[in-house]
């Protein structure tokens, strides 16, 4: 893989950013109102019957982390959508770029703006709300690191169903983070679902990065407990990634042996 040319796809997408100040305001403007809105939410739950429970630590935390998870999957799809409406594919793939350098341009160009946004939403939950989001110190770094990884999943599985179906199914895919937060435990115990829903939050990765935050933040977590969710989430979120992958891959190479490609624009 020629890492040249997935920094070019990074590139362009970078410039883009840079020449057109709209987009990094729809970047930052939705994530500036949703930790203000849920700041003062969980301050004003915090004062209900004189809680000792601080609802800030887990709530924002929590807020914090899957929308840095959902700009990866956004990010991913709003940069393969920009070449749609550019009619840009055709020319991407009539040279020599290969699949894999253009899906980690994709993911280059997506990570730059999760971490602006998730740089921007907790200086925002530090100075608005007093809120540290590395309260729980090292631990964090690897459960952000399945985050990512499932982040990339849903971003090239989403690119894959636009990739299939025309630019219209983006409509299928901006709720499909907000439908997973409610059965991955981002906001509640796992415990609260119903079983048959309990079940099914088991089967994807974030179940296991909250369930642990949360019992960190507790205090109740062991050292075999966190190590199995630890295992157990960067298993899920690997396999993921690779059925993702190889999902946008027979995609691609249907468009291709169909002449698809070539007529593949924003009119489809």
């Amino acid at each position: 893989m020629n890492l040249k040319r997935s920094y070019a796809i990074f590139l362009r997408q970078f410039y883009l950013l840079g020449n057109n100040p709209t987009r990094l305001a729809g970047n930052f403007v939705w994530l500036t109102i949703s930790i203000i809105q849920w700041g003062f939410i969980t301050k004003y739950l915090g004062t209900l019957g004189k809680a000792n429970f601080n609802f800030i630590t887990v709530i924002l935390g929590a807020l914090i982390l899957w929308e840095f998870l959902t700009r990866i999957q956004q990010g991913m799809m709003m940069a393969f959508l920009e070449d749609i409406w550019s009619n840009n594919l055709i020319n991407y793939f009539a040279s020599p770029l290969r699949v894999s350098e253009y899906t980690t341009g994709l993911v280059a160009s997506s990570l730059f703006t999760a971490v602006m946004g998730f740089v921007g939403m907790s200086i925002i939950a530090g100075f608005g709300f007093g809120y540290n989001i590395f309260i729980i110190g090292l631990s964090m770094i690897p459960f952000i690191a399945i985050l990512f990884i499932f982040g990339m999943a849903l971003g090239l599985f989403t690119c894959a169903m636009i990739f299939r179906l025309g630019p219209t199914a983006e409509w299928l895919a901006w709720p499909l983070p907000m439908v997973l937060s409610l059965i991955s435990g981002v906001y509640y115990p796992i415990d609260t679902l119903p079983r048959s829903l309990a079940f099914v939050a088991e089967l994807f990765p974030p179940a296991y990065v909250f369930e642990s935050l949360r019992s960190l933040l507790e205090q109740t977590a062991t050292g075999p407990m966190l190590m199995h969710n630890l295992v157990l989430g960067l298993g899920l979120a690997v396999f993921y990634l690779f059925l993702a992958y190889r999902f946008f891959l027979k995609v691609y190479r249907h468009n291709l042996r169909t002449g698809k490609l070539a007529r593949f624009n924003a009119s489809i």
